[in-house]
């Protein structure tokens, strides 16, 4: 600690923070979460983040660092979990999506959506049975909502479940399902006699099959996959008690939109840091290109969207912690968020010019995680609506 009672930096700051003073609006306990997950990424992730995201390949072995360093389900209760506030949970997102969205993706998979589920609507037994295995990041989960003809309607779903005389049989497919391959269990959503409901599926159920999707030009460096339902049996007890209907996933969808809000900025962060940086080394005409106006005019642009984005983040994680976060409000900072760190990558990448296309420079490894982070959690269209919807009243979903 320094002598005014502040956490003294783990790693050094990036270079928007000597003009932003985020840490002036966060409590101690938040700079520590946010300290130590910066220096996770800085000294885990960011050696050999280029390198895996060329070779598509997804560090497993980080999974029980994440765990140790208390970043998975660390927003919620019990079982292992860290209790962290809402505001402790964004900044980690925020460092680790610095590093790549692949990893703050991770954490919203497993903790976010697969630990959430579970904590929110399963049963004593369910809860204790994995969340502390999936907390020290012994067990892997997965959240299998979308299906191949798309994500924006589940309602529509056509995965089934239906009684046996043994058990729940689940018949269908999911698309688009992260760390399927790798997981312990699969929270499957499912349309039952009595609507949609929540099943935890093991992945080693005879008739389910994980294939990881190839051919990708984002999210390279972790896994999402099509995931097959063949006439998988699952006990009765397999059901999550707690979840009927479309507000079972949506709540969970609704803790993972927060984390983007805040990771989104990370990126966002991580793409101005290397624009300024060039700035100040690249010269034309004689002089750094950070000394014109053109270029100082966009950086200033750049900050001023990245700090916007940083503060709706804080004020949404504010509410969250006194209980009055709205989904609607969530909409407005998964919209905004994606929007502009989106607007800062492609700005930084004109900074950089030609070499703004390598892998020198994280710049366009971002910008391809963000046209991902862009369309999962709901697209810009499904949240346009929802604000739509909110501002004038009147449903234009269909």
């Amino acid at each position: 600690m320094t002598a005014a009672g502040r956490p003294t930096p783990l790693v050094p700051s990036p270079l928007v923070d000597t003009v932003f003073d985020l840490d002036a609006l966060l409590e101690p306990e938040e700079i520590v979460w946010a300290r130590a997950a910066r220096a996770f990424a800085t000294n885990r992730i960011l050696p050999t983040i280029e390198d895996d995201f060329e070779e598509k390949h997804f560090r497993a072995e980080l999974i029980p660092e994440l765990g140790a360093a208390g970043f998975l389900g660390m927003h919620l209760t019990g079982y292992g979990c860290a209790g962290a506030g809402a505001v402790s949970y964004g900044l980690v997102c925020l460092e680790l999506e610095a590093a790549d969205s692949g990893w703050r993706t991770f954490v919203s998979v497993q903790g976010s959506l697969a630990m959430s589920a579970i904590h929110k609507y399963g049963s004593a037994e369910q809860k204790q049975h994995w969340l502390p295995g999936m907390a020290a990041g012994q067990l892997v989960g997965c959240f299998a909502l979308t299906e191949p003809t798309g994500g924006s309607d589940p309602a529509a779903m056509a995965t089934t479940a239906t009684r046996g005389a043994d058990g729940w049989v689940i018949e269908g497919a999911k698309r688009w399902i992260g760390l399927a391959s790798i997981a312990d269990v699969a929270i499957v959503w499912a349309q039952t006699d009595a609507g949609v409901r929540g099943f935890l599926v093991p992945t080693d159920s005879i008739g389910f099959t994980a294939i990881p999707i190839g051919k990708k030009l984002s999210m390279r460096a972790s896994i999402q996959c099509d995931v097959h339902l063949d006439a998988v049996q699952v006990p009765f007890d397999a059901i999550l008690p707690g979840a009927a209907g479309l507000s079972g996933p949506f709540g969970c969808l609704n803790e993972a939109r927060f984390g983007i809000v805040w990771g989104a900025m990370g990126a966002a962060r991580s793409c101005l840091d290397a624009a300024i940086l060039r700035a100040k080394t690249r010269e034309v005409f004689g002089k750094p290109i950070g000394a014109t106006q053109l270029i100082q005019a966009k950086l200033a642009d750049m900050l001023v969207e990245y700090e916007k984005g940083v503060l709706l983040a804080l004020h949404l994680g504010r509410l969250k912690e006194r209980g009055t976060l709205t989904p609607t409000q969530i909409s407005i900072g998964k919209l905004n968020s994606v929007r502009e760190a989106i607007q800062i990558a492609r700005e930084a990448r004109v900074i950089l010019g030609g070499d703004g296309i390598t892998s020198e420079f994280p710049v366009m490894r971002h910008l391809a995680n963000l046209e991902s982070v862009r369309t999962y959690e709901g697209t810009d269209e499904i949240h346009q609506l929802v604000l739509g919807r909110a501002l004038t009243g009147l449903n234009a979903f269909s």
